[in-house]
């Protein structure tokens, strides 16, 4: 786990975002929740929309080799799933190019 989330001990999850990722973009729950518990993961602040709640972007990949973006807030310590997708291209270079 990245440093700073040393506190969390779960996922909260929000029933129609957890639709909305399986529908829209065919992402399960346990996806998300698998690629905070793989290497490499990479968590960036996303302040272009944290406006009322500091979010983040997680880079990840899922068991199965599935490379995800996650992107997150913490309530309390719980993780809060907000959407989660496929990576595209270029965000999956970004992934492979880091140490």
């Amino acid at each position: 786990m990245q440093s700073g989330f040393s506190q969390i001990d779960g996922f909260e999850w929000d029933e129609g975002n957890r639709d909305k990722n399986r529908q829209k973009h065919k992402v399960s729950t346990g996806e998300c929740e698998e690629i905070f518990f793989n290497q490499p993961l990479i968590i960036l602040d996303d302040p272009a929309h944290s406006k009322n709640e500091t979010r983040y972007a997680a880079y990840g990949v899922t068991n199965e080799g599935r490379t995800l973006m996650v992107y997150f807030t913490v309530r309390k310590t719980k993780y809060r799933v907000i959407s989660a997708r496929d990576m595209h291209r270029k965000e999956r270079r970004f992934y492979e190019d880091q140490p």
